[in-house]
């Protein structure tokens, strides 16, 4: 079960008894990564435990779990060398939502699939910020802050859907899972479940394809293998230098590009951990780094309808 892994990669990294933010690992990525680190003293993320860390993860990479890649498109026509849909160019840009915090709750697999959602909601006509909370307590085939597998959230999306962060707020930071509900928070909202149309889950693998996904649809969903050295991260194409494994970690995956100063291909993704972390929450990362090109899932959103339950 997901919870023994987690308790398992908790328990090792507290075995080493150090923090992954510290001295000696800042000063090994500054002598030899070309992505830029915070120094100790400037790390938002300095005043948190390991444990407190630990928690900012939540995701399991075991590909036992997912899927072969399904409905990967083909490529028409030649793709540009840099794709930022902030910039308003390809989509409308507040369709780009702006980033969260997730919190000590292992919720990131949430958090990073209702924001890839939400974004194509509102591609699609229907702005809409998604619920977190609604999978992090409904979602039964996932384990609330003790984390979860991406293919099963978007399932979910699938076959229930999705309320609104308006009707269902998060309430999760503090690191309690809590009760599903059945009804909206306060009075004047309707319980509207929001879905993905049946059958359009995608899962692309290649380069090309998850380009093709994101030109064509908008943001998707994507997981990685988190290393110590990626807490201190501040700016540039962020690979692995150095450190042990913390675990895995969903986010929101936008756009792509190759960094003019270092050569690296790289996506672009949007964080779950507030604004004050990495470049205003978002990061770039090499692409086929710590596994990320295998765990990419989106869907096409059902804008005909909406679903009371």
């Amino acid at each position: 079960m997901f919870k023994f892994v987690i308790a398992g990669t908790v328990a090792a990294f507290a075995a080493a008894k150090k923090h992954p933010i510290r001295q000696e690992l800042v000063d090994e990525i500054r002598a030899n990564a070309s992505w830029e680190s915070h120094t100790v003293e400037t790390n938002p993320l300095r005043h948190m435990t390991r444990e407190e860390l630990l928690n900012l993860v939540g995701t399991n990479m075991d590909y036992e779990y997912n899927v072969p890649a399904t409905n990967e498109a083909t490529p028409v026509g030649a793709l540009p060398t840099n794709f930022d849909p902030r910039d308003g160019s390809k989509f409308k840009a507040e369709c780009i939502h702006p980033v969260r915090d997730q919190a000590q709750c292992g919720s990131c697999w949430a958090f990073g699939a209702t924001e890839a959602l939400s974004d194509r909601f509102c591609i699609n006509g229907k702005d809409v910020i998604l619920s977190p909370q609604d999978p992090v307590s409904c979602d039964t085939n996932n384990y609330g802050c003790d984390g979860g597998y991406l293919n099963y959230v978007w399932a979910y999306f699938t076959n229930t859907g999705v309320v609104t962060d308006a009707c269902y707020p998060y309430t999760s930071g503090a690191g309690d899972t809590g009760v599903c509900k059945t009804s909206c928070t306060g009075s004047g909202q309707s319980w509207l479940k929001y879905k993905c149309k049946a059958g359009s889950v995608v899962h692309p693998i290649s380069v090309s394809g998850i380009q093709t996904e994101l030109y064509n649809n908008g943001p998707v969903e994507a997981a990685f293998t988190v290393y110590e050295d990626f807490f201190n991260y501040k700016s540039g194409v962020y690979y692995h230098q150095t450190g042990g494994q913390a675990g895995g970690h969903a986010i929101k995956l936008l756009g792509w590009g190759v960094d003019s100063a270092s050569g690296l291909s790289y996506w672009l993704c949007a964080n779950s951990w507030g604004k004050s972390w990495g470049d205003s929450g978002f990061f770039k990362i090499k692409q086929g780094d710590c596994g990320i090109n295998g765990q990419i899932y989106a869907c096409t959103p059902n804008v005909a309808a909406e679903e009371f339950f």
